[in-house]
C-alpha cells in the first residue's frame, strides 16, 4: 500500500504481516492485497481454523457416548 492515504491507519496485515492501510480506500482490509484476503478464505473455508470446544452434554444432537462425566 501506498503512504499517499493521509489520516488512515497502517495495521499489520493478518495474512502476511506487513503493513495495511485500514480505510474504506482498501477493499481488503484488514488485509493488504487480494492474495491474503483470498489465503484466508481458503483456510477458512477447508476449516482450517477451528477452536477446541468441549461436548455439550444437555446437547440431545450430540453423538452418543460423548458425555462427560459430572
Amino acid at each position: 500500500m501506498s503512504s499517499e492515504v493521509t489520516g488512515s491507519r497502517v495495521i499489520r496485515c493478518p495474512g502476511c504481516g506487513g503493513p495495511s492501510v485500514y480505510s474504506t480506500t482498501n477493499a481488503y482490509r484488514p488485509f493488504c492485497s487480494a492474495r491474503c484476503k483470498n489465503n484466508d478464505f481458503g483456510a477458512w473455508a477447508s476449516e482450517g481454523y477451528s477452536v477446541a470446544a468441549e461436548p455439550d452434554p444437555e446437547d440431545p444432537d450430540a453423538p452418543p457416548g460423548n458425555t462427560l462425566p459430572h
